[in-house]
């Protein structure tokens, strides 16, 4: 085992912060880095050293490699925790990492290289034997075969970027007579967003549900799980409300997710905190979608739920600490979060600017995990997320009411946030009777 000593966390706004609290917790010293953009940012006071690597556009920063390692080097960091976003996924980064003898938090570059791809992730999850949505064997390479395969899989057909994410370089296509043009246009966006234009098929599961297995493995290959979540609240592909536990499902069904992603962990050989996405549909089958080879956004929920810190167990992985036994984390409650960004309510377009007023909610089994104070300016160059109001109940019905009366003490001024829109869903009926899918919030009129 080799003690961690100092972190330096290669991200910027919540997650820092939140990083920064378990890794002070753990005695160990941390360091943050910041773009000409963030230096107003109130984790750098909170952080034991805090470097300014480059200009405001993430290419200048949070992007830029050469920067963060010498961030990491000229500060004595022996690892770096990479959060969500920018480099979290970056093969060649990881690998920078190795032959200058930082310990990446995360796993290698080898798994990174089997899931990051998402038609060759498909490939091996059914060599592991995890349900996966009938479509083509791997990428297809040129029109004339991928015509062929989606008269063979049956239409409607969801053509998808095999290097994509966050919903680019994918189109619906119901039928065969629009399939050229859909299919090309969703080619160009995967190459103009991925540098990468390769497309695989799937076939279109109707009104799906968007359920997750949190999962943690260690270099003994040892593999648990940290409970699932569901994350079918989304616009424009990007998650807006999560819960946990997906009431969704039955135990049966529950148990049989459960196995299958730690089964899929260990087959892997992974290490570190990692996510399988699946679809499920209106009879609970279940079909693989990803793997995000990270953390989540959305981890506190399933911390509420299990009492674990997954940052801290992520760190004590990558130390080479055993994991504790599966049967020593229990499930208590119902978790749900709301992301809160900086953004129009209604149109959802972002709204940068200064913070007049920032009051955030308290009060037991009450969370928020931000970045942002009164007189902060939201800067325009990132994701526009600027907090996680997290809540706990003893069961799905306290939960909301919980988050209702938190929302309702949430107090922002200066700019717009979604705080609002997140009111609207609490007292929505058909978010309360458990009834929406992946697509509900493309209808939804407010």
């Amino acid at each position: 085992m080799a003690e961690i000593k100092k972190i330096l966390i290669a991200n910027r706004g919540e997650i820092v912060q939140r990083a920064i609290r378990t890794i002070r917790e753990m005695g160990k010293k941390s360091v943050a880095i910041y773009s000409a953009g963030d230096k107003n940012a109130s984790y750098l006071k909170h952080a034991d050293e805090a470097v300014c690597i480059g200009g405001a556009k993430s290419s200048e920063s949070y992007l830029n490699i050469p920067a963060i390692i010498t961030a990491a080097e000229m500060t004595g960091c022996d690892a770096i925790f990479p959060g969500y976003g920018f480099l979290s996924e970056n093969q060649d980064f990881v690998e920078i990492c190795r032959l200058h003898g930082i310990k990446f938090i995360g796993p290698s570059v080898e798994v990174m290289e089997k899931m990051a791809d998402k038609s060759k992730a498909k490939s091996e999850m059914v060599k592991a034997g995890v349900p996966v949505v009938p479509g083509s064997e791997g990428a297809v390479h040129s029109l004339e075969e991928a015509k062929k395969t989606a008269k063979e899989i049956g239409y409607p057909i969801m053509a998808k970027a095999a290097a994509g994410g966050g919903g680019r370089g994918m189109r619906l296509i119901k039928n065969e007579s629009e399939f050229d043009q859909l299919f090309m246009a969703a080619s160009s966006e995967a190459l103009a967003a991925f540098g990468d234009g390769t497309m695989y098929l799937e076939r279109f599961i109707n009104n799906p549900r968007h359920i997750e297995v949190q999962v943690v493995g260690d270099s003994y290959g040892n593999a648990i799980h940290i409970g699932e979540r569901d994350c079918s609240l989304q616009r424009r592909h990007q998650k807006v409300i999560e819960e946990s536990p997906a009431i969704l499902l039955n135990e049966e069904t529950r148990q049989q997710l459960l196995d299958v992603a730690v089964k899929a962990t260990k087959y892997l050989n992974y290490e570190g905190a990692g996510t399988f996405e699946f679809l499920a549909d209106d009879k609970q089958n279940f079909y693989f979608m990803e793997m995000n080879t990270r953390l989540q956004v959305e981890h506190p929920v399933s911390e509420m739920v299990s009492g674990i810190d997954i940052i801290e167990l992520m760190i004590k992985v990558a130390e080479g600490e055993k994991l504790p036994p599966q049967e020593s984390i229990k499930f208590r409650g119902h978790a749900i979060e709301c992301r809160i960004t900086a953004e129009d309510p209604v149109s959802f377009l972002p709204c940068p600017g200064a913070v007049k007023q920032w009051m955030v909610p308290g009060g037991r089994n009450v969370r928020v995990d931000s970045h942002v104070y009164a007189g902060y300016i939201v800067p325009p160059y990132y994701d526009s997320m600027i907090g996680k109001l997290i809540v706990w109940g003893r069961d799905r019905n306290k939960a909301i009411n919980i988050m209702k009366r938190a929302l309702n003490e949430f107090e922002v001024e200066g700019i717009k946030t979604t705080i609002p829109f997140h009111k609207k869903m609490m007292e929505n009926k058909d978010f309360i009777e458990n009834k929406y899918d992946t697509k509900y919030l493309e209808n939804y009129k407010g």
